[in-house]
């Protein structure tokens, strides 16, 4: 079989295309420390604009993950507190981390991609075994909990948490059009008791309707399969904190996904436009680099000092003949 052989030209291409990808996975892998390193986002409730918008998370958009063992969790409320270290960190165009996490643990529901707005951890404790001698607090891992404390609030210590994200005893975050909500504009927990520690966690797009449904305005949460609503996020049932996103790629899984998934009915419209326009411009940059590579090296010294080469030993050879 030689060379030319259509064959096994392509195998070898193919050889090829599948190590670059190989190599490109591994290279994630290896700055994230999570496989795999990519997520694809299936819907809009970390949406910023109904357009979409590079830099926030959309439908449709890729999104690496870094390994919650290499990264701490850092929350809205502890990146909008001027003491803490972490203040105005920002991440996928808001404060506070992104996290990819499982509902209430259990691996076969739908993992959950959004902030993490505040995180509830544990303050007074009592030690006991039985839960029936927990009569004034919260039974959790051998321990009765009297008190709870907000990482960047002042709720420290506290028997219920009282919290309004208005710039004063926390972060500012502001709801918008939420019925019954005319009295406060500011995300807002009354008198809540957790039933465990863990991360409140909410959608940029939700309207201060956040997942574990604690705020004062929250209607609805998420439900997880086989527990109901979903709790607190607990530290193993993270998946992963978002990294970069990189927009509409997804779409494609989106465009063949079936089950339960949403499809492509919440991919913003513009970004089928935008990844046309990619795989148009991925399609049509190698033809047009190969001409000015080739005019390139054609006026290249190395390649003129060759032509002459050949020239000159094609008139030895004629002469000699």
């Amino acid at each position: 079989m030689g060379e030319s052989d259509p064959v096994r030209t392509l195998t070898r291409e193919l050889v090829l295309a599948a190590g670059m990808i190989a190599l490109l996975v591994l290279a994630m892998w290896a700055h994230t420390g999570s496989m795999p390193p990519l997520v694809v986002v299936e819907s809009n409730s970390m949406q910023h604009d109904s357009d979409g918008e590079v830099g926030t998370i959309d439908a449709g958009d890729l999104v690496l993950v870094h390994s919650p063992d290499n990264k701490r969790i850092i929350t809205f409320v502890e990146a909008t507190d001027p003491s803490s270290d972490y203040y105005e960190y920002e991440s996928l165009g808001m404060e506070g981390d992104v996290i990819i996490f499982e509902r209430n643990g259990e691996t076969d529901s739908t993992p959950i991609i959004h902030r993490a707005l505040f995180e509830v951890v544990v303050g007074d404790t009592v030690p006991t075994n039985n839960e029936s001698q927990c009569e004034v607090g919260v039974f959790w891992k051998d321990a009765c909990v009297t008190s709870w404390s907000v990482p960047g609030s002042d709720q420290i210590r506290v028997t219920k948490i009282n919290l309004v994200l208005d710039g004063n005893s926390a972060g500012e975050y502001e709801c918008s059009e939420v019925v019954g909500h005319e009295d406060s504009k500011w995300y807002s927990v009354e008198n809540y008791t957790p039933m465990s520690p863990g991360y409140i966690t909410l959608g940029d797009n939700n309207n201060c309707d956040d997942d574990q449904a604690v705020g004062k305005y929250s209607t609805n949460g998420l439900m997880s399969i086989h527990s109901g609503m979903i709790r607190p996020v607990q530290e193993d049932w993270v998946i992963g904190i978002s990294g970069a996103e990189i927009p509409w790629l997804g779409t494609v899984k989106l465009m063949v996904s079936g089950g339960d998934s949403p499809g492509v009915s919440q991919v913003p419209g513009q970004s089928f436009m935008y990844l046309i326009l990619f795989v148009g411009a991925v399609l049509a940059l190698p033809m047009m680099i190969d001409p000015m590579v080739n005019r390139l090296l054609k006026n290249s010294p190395e390649v003129i000092e060759a032509e002459r080469e050949e020239v000159i030993a094609k008139i030895y050879s004629s002469e000699e003949e």
